[in-house]
């Protein structure tokens, strides 16, 4: 095969009267393009940049309790082409602050909107200037080793589906370390999640999720595993729970008539397949009888299991007999 006839007939293509005149516009367009481009980039601008901040250097015995790495925001002005430069390139993407240099005996540090901005020069072409920082200083907190353990609760909305419930939850791990000042430690007794938001689920839902951050503290670890377990709701009923009297003088007893009475309750399937009456505690109080003293008693459900809402008697007077036991 002649490969010169393919050549040919790409060459006759090209320059052709119509696509020279295509080729002539391309090229025109281009070259304003680039005019155009090298006019913008030589203008004067001003840019928002989001500046990552590392704290260095810290002692083996101290342990920052608020984010290693945190974030300023500094307008920078110059022209177009070295604000190209810091968006595009790593000028400014990794900017140190020597622990030691900005700490405080209580427990925090401080840098100041000055020092940030000398910091961030150190990594400018000569000709920028920045014009604003915020926020106008950064603070950062640490301790030397001050913690404890504490439980973790999930916090926001969560419902199932209709007719489902949630019958129990399960937290992996249950429990997490917090670092912070005395102070805050004593004030901390649980942590929690960050809100979660879900609906309409019927299967267990596990949700792997960040803990709600405290300013000052440092959780580790910073987040868990959260399982929602769900069951089918249902209207149950539990007969034969005995009246107990409470408050009782010594030698006396109380009888009610009936003895043993019923409640009813909504509950999960899995859950009522494991109650029994002696889960439920119902009592008679003594020292209610004897101050308003009447033919009927008033009971109450003192005691009922886990899982199981709107729970109701089947009654709430009976007869009562108040006799002396015999020695």
């Amino acid at each position: 095969m002649d490969i010169g006839k393919p050549w040919q007939y790409v060459r006759n293509f090209l320059f052709s009267k119509i696509n020279k005149e295509l080729l002539i516009f391309l090229f025109f367009l281009a070259l304003s393009g680039i005019f155009w481009l090298s006019l913008t980039l030589n203008e004067t601008y001003e840019k928002e940049f989001a500046i990552p901040i590392s704290i260095i250097d810290v002692p083996k015995n101290a342990v920052l309790t608020s984010d290693e790495t945190d974030t300023i925001k500094m307008t920078i002005r110059d022209k177009g082409i070295a604000l190209a430069a810091y968006h595009y390139g790593d000028y400014l993407t990794n900017i140190s602050i020597p622990f030691k240099n900005y700490t405080r005996n209580n427990g925090t540090g401080s840098v100041s909107a000055q020092d940030l901005q000398k910091l961030v020069y150190q990594h400018l072409l000569s000709s920028s200037r920045i014009i604003s920082t915020k926020p106008d200083k950064l603070e950062f907190y640490y301790n030397y080793g001050t913690k404890k353990q504490v439980p973790v609760r999930w916090s926001g909305r969560v419902i199932p589906e209709e007719l489902y419930f949630i019958s129990r939850v399960e937290y992996s791990p249950d429990s997490v370390t917090v670092y912070a000042s005395d102070e805050k430690l004593d004030s901390i007794n649980m942590v929690y999640t960050e809100p979660l938001n879900y609906a309409n689920f019927r299967d267990t839902l596990s949700v792997h999720c960040q803990l709600n951050k405290i300013k000052g503290v440092k959780m580790v670890p910073d987040h868990i595993k959260v399982s929602f377990l769900t069951d089918v709701l249902t209207e149950e009923r539990i007969e034969g729970i005995p009246v107990k009297g409470i408050n009782m003088p010594e030698g006396k007893v109380l009888r009610t008539f009936p003895a043993k009475v019923s409640v009813s309750f909504v509950t999960g399937v899995s859950v009522f397949r494991n109650l029994r009456p002696e889960d439920f505690l119902v009592v008679a109080d003594y020292q209610e009888i004897r101050q308003n003293p009447s033919e009927k008693c008033r009971i109450y459900l003192k005691t009922v299991p886990a899982g199981i809402s709107r729970t109701k008697l089947e009654t709430t007077l009976v007869d009562y007999l108040i006799e002396s036991q015999s020695e």
